[in-house]
């Protein structure tokens, strides 16, 4: 499945950010801790320049902390910008964000404003985060991804202006392992997934990685040896039958969904920075495959 979901006023919001970007000192992109990479915006890699960049973890409390401390070293390193975890439950750290941006600008005169651009994909938790740092709502927030439609300009303590842009995907996620990812964490719409298929994807890693989490969680026999019958299991446990026994697959896929989603499975990260360096090689080959093709279908129509 290749996820492509991207309302219109996504395609608005990144036209605005290119025009927006000349006048910005700094930018905070807001990161979900379970998938740091499929979370981040590659768009913005390629037009920010050398502008300072603050990566913001959050919801730091349902991600692995051994992995999300591997991804803040691994995303310092590899992109040099300045990471910080936090949660919706630590408001001071939050707070901290303030300070961070003045040392990331040691030479900017203090008195003056500090214009940052703050953005992220939709369900991020972005629009909480601002309402912790203006100490007030003015970000509509909700677990419905695609809350936030227009550029908000936000002022702050210590002489901080936020840009708030809408949360955006870009127009297509190449890397289906993404794109299924983000569906798992709910970054995407539900009305335009098949929980079944995201489900299935989810299984599968939860047994490669968190399988103890499982076990524990759904109260299961024995550990399963494959995504199905994890679901058959799971079902049974809840419930969730048909006349005549049959599984609902359906409300099972919503169960495990919805629970990753919460925490009430366990502490749960998606992916690794070497599985994404071997996924960025393997979508590489997938697109020089392509366009070979693509060349040889014109030149055969050439000579046609």
């Amino acid at each position: 499945m290749l996820i492509q979901w991207y309302p219109g006023h996504m395609h608005k919001a990144s036209k605005e950010l290119k025009a927006t970007l000349p006048q910005v000192d700094l930018i905070i992109e807001v990161l979900d801790a379970r998938i740091p990479f499929s979370s981040q915006n590659p768009m913005l890699a390629s037009i920010r320049g050398d502008k300072p960049c603050i990566k913001v973890l959050s919801k730091s409390d349902l991600a692995d902390p051994n992995m999300t401390q591997i991804w803040q070293s691994y995303l310092e390193r590899e992109q040099g910008v300045k990471t910080i975890a936090v949660t919706i439950e630590q408001p001071d750290r939050i707070r901290q964000l303030t300070e961070l941006c003045h040392k990331m600008l040691p030479d900017k005169n203090p008195d003056k404003l500090i214009n940052t651009l703050i953005m992220g994909i939709p369900n991020v938790g972005k629009s909480t985060l601002i309402n912790i740092l203006a100490g007030r709502i003015i970000a509509k927030t909700g677990n419905e991804p695609a809350i936030t439609k227009m550029q908000q300009r936000i002022a702050i303590d210590n002489n901080i202006v936020l840009l708030d842009t809408p949360g955006m995907l870009w127009p297509n996620v190449d890397n289906k392992n993404s794109g299924y990812r983000l569906a798992t964490t709910g970054a995407i719409k539900d009305t335009a997934i098949q929980h079944d298929d995201i489900a299935f994807f989810a299984a599968a890693y939860f047994l490669e990685h968190y399988a103890d989490c499982l076990v524990s969680r759904f109260n299961l026999p024995h550990t399963p040896a494959t995504e199905q019958e994890l679901l058959s299991l799971i079902g049974k446990a809840r419930g969730c039958l048909r006349t005549g026994g049959v599984i609902d697959m359906d409300k099972v896929a919503k169960i495990l969904l919805n629970e990753f989603r919460s925490g009430a499975i366990g502490r749960i990260t998606l992916e690794s920075p070497e599985m994404m360096e071997q996924e960025l090689v393997e979508l590489a080959l997938l697109r020089e495959e392509k366009e070979a093709k693509k060349k040889a279908r014109k030149q055969k129509g050439r000579k046609g």
